[in-house]
């Protein structure tokens, strides 16, 4: 799908205005902790041990794979590609192609308890990019959502600006009794994205037009990632009560056991 509109469906999952916990804790090194602190987060909602939950934060650099590209026939050389430009590769949450974090984006975690979570997937996938175009526009950015022709890990709910250059990415992952949706949102540094994606991509067979890589920077030259994280935040709290709260002692240890690390705490970066 190409297309500057916002995707169908119309019926929209609205937002409950309950209580949002809100963490802008990162976690890094190593790397891919935070994922696994995603992860763990899904598990815990779905069982009833934690509420719904947002995570705003800081990657490390990383290359993250899903599920095809992990079952490409490059994906050894993918990996090492990744690798040789400083960014760790890493098995990703949601769905979707090979997506790019550094320490110039933002990656989000948005996880909600729901017992049939697979009945209104593309629902929040429109509510997310909605909140998110939402909060780009309030930064003076023509954010748009919607594929553009030649973008890295295309979508239908990807957010781009001007219907040009993508800028930011949208994924879904889908447990019995909750559902994650994070990605990431390019603040600064797409030469970056594209420069590590061209080895990663081409090893991957995929075609793609580096070209089509944005950032929120490339629009509003004065956006920095504090700017960017406040905008959001504002976005969501529109429509929930956001309570700010550290993650529990018991999400970090399964976290823990999720990345094969010691029961020794991981501190915040």
């Amino acid at each position: 799908m190409r297309s500057s509109e916002t995707p169908s469906p119309a019926s929209r999952l609205e937002a409950s205005g309950g209580p949002l916990c809100i963490s802008l804790e990162s976690f890094s090194p190593p790397p891919g902790f935070d994922f696994a602190v995603s992860r763990a987060l899904l598990e815990r909602v779905a069982a009833g041990h934690e509420p719904d939950s947002l995570r705003i934060y800081r990657p490390a650099p990383m290359v993250a794979f899903g599920p095809a590209d992990c079952v490409s026939p490059g994906y050894d050389a993918a990996r090492c590609a990744a690798e040789e430009h400083g960014f760790a590769a890493i098995e990703r949450l949601a769905g979707g192609r090979a997506a790019v974090y550094h320490e110039g984006t933002i990656a989000f975690a948005w996880t909600v308890r729901e017992e049939d979570a697979r009945a209104r997937v593309l629902e929040r996938f429109a509510l997310i990019a909605g909140i998110l175009a939402e909060a780009l526009r309030n930064l003076g950015i023509d954010a748009r959502i919607g594929e553009v022709p030649g973008e890295y890990c295309p979508g239908a709910y990807s957010i781009n600006a001007r219907g040009e250059t993508k800028i930011a990415g949208v994924g879904q992952r889908i447990v019995r009794g909750a559902a994650h949706v994070g990605g990431v949102i390019v603040v600064d540094g797409a030469e970056r994205v594209s420069r590590v994606l061209g080895p990663v991509n081409e090893a991957l067979g995929i075609k793609w037009d580096a070209r089509a890589v944005g950032s929120v920077a490339d629009e509003r030259a004065n956006a920095d990632w504090d700017d960017v994280v406040d905008t959001i935040w504002g976005a969501f709290a529109g429509r929930y009560e956001l309570l700010p709260a550290p993650l529990s002692p018991e999400t970090l240890a399964r976290a823990r056991s999720i990345a094969g690390l010691d029961t020794g705490t991981v501190a915040p970066a």
